[in-house]
């Protein structure tokens, strides 16, 4: 028996795509994901997606960025190389701003890069999804609802007539690369 990855149904408007994400979600799946050519308005909430984290890795980072910056600038000019010029402190933090502020966009740049490389779990360079003989149309004018065989839920058959019922056009099981 192949192993499979997961059931993806085809629908024909934004708002079909919508209701039936808002019927399997009631039905407690939870490994939905929708494909589609623009954004659609609520559609996350109805998938009961969770806010993102990435903008806490990016906050992290700068607080880092500004942390790292004060100690390296300290250390340089306080305490291995202390240099006096006309009289001033050898380490003055308003001198030290654009330093800061730099190395703060630097990192958070970073964090968000990266974060999001993690968050969505990137390099992948091929998904099953790509297997669906109609996907490519997800660019165009169709909206895609899938749902993975990890869910609790899943039963081939049963995840199947449920699309079904609630309007799909094309359903079509994929197996795992």
């Amino acid at each position: 028996m192949a192993n499979h990855w997961g059931i993806v149904a085809e629908f024909e408007s934004p708002a079909a795509i919508y209701h039936a994400a808002e019927k399997v979600t009631a039905q407690g799946y939870t490994k939905v994901d929708a494909h589609t050519p623009f954004p659609v308005h609520g559609l996350d909430k109805a998938l009961r997606q969770g806010p993102s984290h990435l903008g806490w890795i990016v906050v992290c980072c700068g607080a880092m960025g500004i942390f790292l910056a004060q100690l390296m600038m300290y250390w340089m000019n306080a305490v291995d190389y202390p240099f006096w010029v006309s009289g001033k402190q050898p380490y003055a933090w308003p001198t030290t701003i654009p330093i800061t502020f730099e190395l703060m966009v630097l990192l958070s740049a970073f964090g968000a890069v990266f974060g999001m490389f993690g968050i969505n779990k990137l390099p992948r360079l091929h998904h099953p999804i790509f297997n669906h003989s109609q996907i490519h149309r997800a660019t165009d004018d169709r909206f895609f609802l899938s749902i993975e065989s990890t869910d609790p839920k899943f039963d081939r058959n049963a995840t199947a007539k449920l699309l079904e019922s609630i309007g799909a056009k094309h359903i079509e099981l994929l197996e795992d690369a």
